[in-house]
């Protein structure tokens, strides 16, 4: 539906706000008193007019400012106490809110955990001198007194100090402080378990903000996960009495020998990473005994271990839906915040564009005049000259939208002569027809089939002959052939617009570079080749249920990386640890009097004329270094065998060194768990999505479509040469030079942006949002008359130089 705008409205310049940013700054008077820099005058001057004029754009600057930080702080889920306070504050939160401030941040964070490559004990070839990397943790730990000095003046010191994370951060770099100081003046290192806790600083930081989310829903998840725990441990001290009471009087069985032995062995058999081992020496002198194995595993591995899994998906889904509402609802009030500082007191129902492109200026910056108008068209449903609340409260749905011109034809060649277009179109209907679709997975197919069969045939060796397999080459051509094809019946544009066209050029990109390779003998590019195979991923776009398992794949992929960074969190902290404890005690030949000593064996004779060497390699996993500690800790992530290396470590230190392994263990499947409950949630929520939605368009993400008319271009243009603002109307007049240049009185443009699951949310909770949002109503209508009171006492007693938050301007 079009509506034109009448120019009068978009010159709107007037007026006070109903509420002042609370940046600005009050003036002391001659008398002694205070006047606020805005103010209305019933006759004034022309001097005072034009100061007015001037007071009044910085006014509404400072609204403008403050109403975007409020929308950042809903579109980051920041709380509104750390919002800042005045034009001190201001400087400080703008200052820390930048890209380089950022990666500054991060920076420094990854400078200390690196450090811990060249500390000791080091990976040989980064080893650094001790005054060199304590003088480089001391220059980190500095640039982050400056960081949280910054946050300090930005948040002010009782909210800093009622910051938890903050005020973690803070005394952990206390500790590295005093700890950096103490090894640069001993010029020696000394044991700094604390060393562990350096990862706080990355979790802190801005870019970190998924992997902040993720440790938030485990700690949550945690008290379920604990009941169950409980059990599983109770059982598990059960079966421990049960079995040394059982088989200890059997002195060839080594696993049930002490109490401590059976607790042991019952928790790696929990893994079942020493089964069946751990029940041959009983079974043998007993097979009854087997009875035992069986109910155990059953009880705490196929029932408890599931029933975790269950809780703690159930935990999930719930903390998913409540911090879904908790976000939606932190957002809406953020545009109730944004809105009382655009509206006026002239015209209180409404923002006017005007006010809408100077928020627009402070929150996004690099948008155009042109996206500008049509978010603010596409926002206001309602067709009024105003954008109402309930219009507003769209903001963050529609302001991610990219725009673009509708194109006024329907295909790239619709202008060509008449017998070109009929060739194109040709190839336009050949590449949409079914026949062709399915004549290209046939062709996929069978490409597979062929490389299956062909890798089979290959022996040992060198994989890559000289000669181009002639099968390469006639694949390789149908693939140029279909490109070709799809890229002159689409056009470039069209072609490359979809996610599956893209994996296709790039997989026979690929395949070319391949066959280059392989006809020029340029075998470092050899690998390249192994990326054939992966053309047979176009056969999952077959079956609908494949297709969802990739889309929940794709969309999967941002969330699986911070969980995966989540994990390697974990592990740094517990490489750390081991490091600390551990490193060097793990040799070849060392647990000789250990039940694993032949894992840890290394040992060089002869037999007859050859050299034989025996070589448990189990040695080399070690915490020697922080490199080798993650590959230790991934190999007890996966708990194949993992109780080797417990039990290596454990012959050369002590038996309480087993309690690092199995909370490693519990840590890691808690994680693990969680990451598990995650996918599982997500692949649920997507096919129930699906369900609900059977009939709706297939998902090309949000396209929303706006028409705008000439008179309306012209109106804006009118507005910002008025307000001196006429560079940024380029894009508008080339706007209005095509209109002119066809003919037409209105063109069309199509914003579009991807589907995230905040979108399939509202969707799929759309009758729960609006109660949610009635029961949000409720509860700050009844804390309205607190809020008042609370603030009428408050003006009371604070002196007149201080001017409250949130007042209205007379």
């Amino acid at each position: 539906m079009r509506w034109r705008e009448p120019p009068a409205i978009y010159l709107e310049d007037c007026g006070s706000p109903v509420e002042r940013s609370s940046y600005l700054i009050q003036l002391p008077t001659d008398d002694g008193g205070s006047y606020d820099v805005i103010h209305d005058a019933s006759s004034p001057a022309a001097g005072d007019c034009c100061a007015q004029q001037s007071s009044a754009r910085h006014n509404w600057e400072m609204n403008y400012q403050e109403a975007a930080i409020y929308l950042q702080e809903g579109e980051n889920n920041d709380k509104f106490f750390t919002h800042p306070k005045n034009a001190k504050a201001l400087a400080a939160y703008l200052f820390a809110h930048n890209h380089l401030f950022y990666l500054m941040e991060l920076s420094t964070a990854l400078l200390l955990l690196l450090l811990s490559l060249c500390e000791a004990p080091a990976v040989p070839m980064l080893r650094l001198g001790i005054f060199v990397h304590a003088t480089l943790e001391l220059f980190a730990l500095m640039v982050v007194v400056f960081e949280l000095s910054m946050k300090m003046r930005w948040l002010g010191f009782h909210t800093f100090i009622r910051h938890k994370r903050t005020m973690v951060k803070t005394c952990v770099l206390f500790v590295q402080f005093i700890e950096a100081i103490v090894v640069l003046v001993r010029q020696t290192s000394h044991v700094r378990i604390t060393r562990a806790l350096r990862c706080i600083f990355l979790v802190d930081c801005r870019y970190c903000g998924a992997v902040r989310r993720n440790l938030r829903q485990i700690f949550q998840s945690l008290p379920p996960f604990i009941d169950i725990l409980l059990l599983l441990l109770f059982f598990m001290v059960i079966f421990a009495i049960l079995g040394f009471y059982l088989f200890s009087p059997n002195h060839s069985d080594p696993y049930f020998s002490t109490l401590e032995n059976s607790l042991v062995n019952l928790f790696v058999l929990l893994t079942t990473s020493n089964f069946p081992d751990v029940m041959m020496p009983s079974y043998a002198r007993n097979p009854w005994s087997c009875v035992f194995f069986i109910v155990y595993l059953s009880i705490e591995l196929y029932f408890i271990m599931n029933l975790l899994l269950a809780v703690v998906f159930d935990t999930f889904n719930d903390i998913e839906k409540r911090k879904f509402k908790s976000l939606l609802l932190h957002k809406r009030t953020a545009i109730q915040h944004a809105y009382r500082l655009l509206i006026t007191k002239q015209r209180p129902s409404g923002i006017s564009f005007k006010h809408f492109e100077g928020l627009l200026r402070f929150y996004k910056p690099r948008m155009c005049t042109r996206e500008r108008y049509l978010t603010f068209k596409a926002l206001n449903q309602s067709n009024t000259p105003l954008l109402s609340l309930k219009d507003f409260y769209n903001f963050y749905e529609v302001v991610g939208l990219k725009w673009k011109a509708k194109r006024n034809r329907e295909h790239w060649f619709d202008d060509l002569p008449r017998t070109a277009f009929l060739i194109f179109k040709g190839i336009n209907i050949l590449v949409n027809s079914r026949v062709f679709q399915y004549t290209m997975y046939t062709v996929v197919a069978v490409n597979g089939i062929w490389i299956l069969v062909e890798t089979f045939m290959l022996q040992g060796g060198n994989f890559f002959s000289r000669n181009v397999p002639w099968s390469y080459i006639v694949f390789l051509t149908i693939y140029g052939v279909e490109l070709l094809l799809k890229t002159t019946g689409l056009g470039p544009v069209e072609y490359l617009s979809s996610g599956w066209n893209l994996f296709d050029f790039s997989v026979t990109l690929f395949a070319f570079l391949g066959l280059m390779a392989l006809a020029f003998n340029m075998e470092p590019f050899y690998f390249i080749v192994v990326l054939r195979p992966l053309q047979l991923l176009r056969l999952f776009k077959l079956k609908k249920r494949y297709r969802n398992v990739l889309d929940t794949m794709f969309e999967l992929f941002p969330r699986m990386a911070s969980l995966g960074l989540t994990l390697l969190i974990f592990y740094y902290c517990f490489a750390i640890v081991g490091m600390e404890f551990f490193a060097g005690v793990v040799y070849p030949n060392c647990c000789n009097t250990s039940t694993v000593a032949d894992s840890y064996r290394w040992v060089n004779h002869t037999v007859g004329n050859k050299t034989v060497v025996e070589e448990g390699y189990y040695y080399l996993n070690n915490f020697d270094n922080i490199l080798n500690s993650f590959v230790t800790l991934f190999e007890l992530t996966v708990v194949n065998d993992w109780y080797i290396i417990m039990e290596g470590v454990t012959s050369q230190t002590t038996h309480w060194s087993r309690l690092y392994f199995m909370i490693f263990y519990i840590v890691t499947m808690v994680v693990m768990t969680i990451i598990v409950a995650f996918i599982l949630e997500a692949f649920v929520f997507r096919m129930n999505y699906t369900r609900k939605n059977q009939d709706s368009e297939e998902d090309n993400g949000i396209v929303l479509e706006k028409e705008i008319s000439k008179e309306e271009v012209v109106g804006i243009i009118e507005l910002y040469k008025r307000s001196s603002a006429a560079p940024e109307t380029s894009q508008l007049q080339k706007i209005v030079l095509q209109m002119d240049k066809y003919g037409q009185m209105s063109t069309t443009f199509l914003g579009r942006r991807s589907k995230t699951k905040s979108d399939l949310s509202m969707k799929m909770y759309e009758e729960e949002i609006q109660e949610w949002y009635e029961e949000h109503s409720r509860k700050e209508e009844s804390q309205a008359p607190l809020q008042e009171s609370a603030s009428a006492s408050t003006s009371s007693l604070k002196p007149l130089s201080l001017r409250q938050r949130s007042q209205t301007v007379i």
